[in-house]
């Protein structure tokens, strides 16, 4: 479910929240990107998410780093960096440590929201051979700047888990993960977590849950834009919806406008008329089957070197070529 690509692949486009937010506020479909998310209310409200029964990818993945955390840090010999895109909370990371062996151990923790960096900072054990270092940027600039510092005595280890891998489309992943590779040295890793194909049912529960939580979260995103660039979103007039696209092998979240509307938005200097019904298309997940999460390495410059696998999640580990 998280949350750090637009969905679908565009061509490059300004960077700041404003800039793109008046972008893709104007394309067919409306978009917006759903790694403005995660403000500081939307890290919170996503933590909450985690922890609903009818979302199980936290627990699954959870519950492996826990079950082969020792296994995963055995095949990297010689590690002395990881470095965690998207941490979210940090308790996966401090799962896997808590399976690591005596020996100095530096970590980078990238994220866009300065909230989940500090909730992640904080989890982590205090230990003197630990040295944990905060980006406050896109995964792809604080991974560079991460392997920059890296020891290049030691090997290095990239997590992207909580399938973070689903908010791209195939060739955006394919392109994120060749980004990835080309900011490691040969035989460094990458470790990745991939939610697998379920029942329908079953996805949009987790995407549409009863209590609501996932709608807030989804319509928090206009709040943001409300208050961030003066912007005039009735939230209210928006309803959540989340929908199964089998044919693309993904789960959508949309915000659905209940009544033709007119919404400024000055500081992205825009103003876009709604029709009801009219939809912003603000997330895509898409769901894996295990040889197509190995296929997605290959082509992007990784060797498989293991897999866990249980009937909800895949955690795979990959070698730089």
């Amino acid at each position: 479910m998280q949350r750090s690509a637009v969905p679908g692949t565009r061509p490059r486009v300004p960077d700041t929240f404003a800039e793109n937010v008046r972008y893709y506020l104007t394309l067919t479909p409306r978009q917006l990107p759903s790694r403005y998310l995660y403000d500081a209310l939307g890290s919170a409200l996503f933590e909450a998410i985690c922890r609903l029964p009818w979302y199980g990818i936290t627990r699954a993945e959870g519950a492996m780093l826990a079950a082969h955390g020792a296994s995963i840090l055995s095949r990297v010999d010689g590690i002395s960096t990881i470095v965690e895109l998207g941490p979210g909370s940090g308790e996966k990371l401090a799962t896997l440590l808590a399976s690591r062996a005596p020996g100095a151990l530096t970590v980078h923790l990238v994220d866009m929201s300065s909230a989940a960096l500090q909730a992640a900072r904080c989890i982590l054990p205090e230990h003197p051979d630990l040295t944990v270092h905060t980006h406050e940027a896109t995964y792809e600039s604080g991974l560079l700047t991460a392997t920059r510092a890296a020891d290049t005595r030691g090997r290095s280890l990239v997590l992207f888990l909580g399938s973070n891998i689903g908010n791209f489309d195939p060739p955006g992943s394919d392109e994120f993960l060749r980004r990835i590779r080309g900011a490691l040295r040969s035989r460094d890793c990458l470790l990745l977590g991939a939610d697998l194909m379920k029942p329908e049912r079953e996805l949009l529960l987790a995407y549409d849950d009863p209590l609501g939580v996932t709608a807030a979260f989804n319509r928090n995103l206009l709040v943001r834009v409300n208050r961030e660039l003066g912007a005039d979103f009735v939230v209210e007039d928006f309803a959540h919806r989340a929908l199964w696209n089998g044919d693309a092998s993904r789960v959508e979240m949309h915000l659905v406008s209940g009544r033709r509307q007119h919404v400024t938005v000055p500081a992205a200097g825009i103003e876009v008329t709604f029709e009801q019904g009219e939809t912003i298309w603000t997330e895509s997940s898409y769901k894996y089957r295990v040889g197509d999460i190995r296929a997605m390495l290959e082509r992007a410059g990784f060797r498989t070197v293991d897999q866990w696998v249980d009937d909800r999640f895949a955690l795979t580990l990959a070698e730089a070529g």
